[in-house]
């Protein structure tokens, strides 16, 4: 047998964080390319939880932020992704290693690839830990990049 095949790969990226993407993502379309599979793109808007001051984020900060994240992620896609390869785009919004499980069962993914990058900043420790998690609790294989 050839190469692994995989139908569906889901790519995890964080739109603030090209790190998260800039390696991975031409692995990932490298892969879906041979498969002729459908390349799944998530970004997750945390959740912030609620705030400590009332009035802290505006009433519709959910929905501005997530109407933000579309837009870059289109842009992401259609900068970054060849036209030839099908592309389902998932934004979601909440906590990171949740909605990545969640997502990973919907998109049907025989795989899913992510980047990790080294924990040398709180923000990059936080991605880091979510990488953990998904890595231990995913029900299909895991491919993290090393950025």
């Amino acid at each position: 047998g050839g190469p692994a095949m995989f139908d569906n790969i889901l790519l995890t990226v964080d739109l603030s964080e090209p790190r998260s993407w800039e390696k991975a993502l031409p692995q990932a379309v490298d892969m879906i390319r041979l498969s002729k599979g459908t390349l799944h793109i998530l970004s997750v808007v945390p959740d912030m939880g609620t705030p400590l001051v009332e009035g802290f984020f505006p009433v519709d900060y959910e929905k501005q932020a997530t109407g933000r994240a579309a837009k870059a992620l289109e842009k992401l896609v259609e900068r970054e992704v060849p036209d030839d390869v099908k592309v389902k785009q998932h934004l979601k919004f909440g906590k990171i290693h949740r909605e990545a499980l969640k997502t990973i069962k919907k998109s049907n993914a025989d795989l899913v690839v992510m980047g990790s990058e080294h924990p040398d900043s709180l923000r990059e420790f936080l991605v880091g830990s979510n990488a953990d998690r998904i890595v231990r609790r995913s029900p299909v294989s895991v491919l993290v990049v090393r950025a």
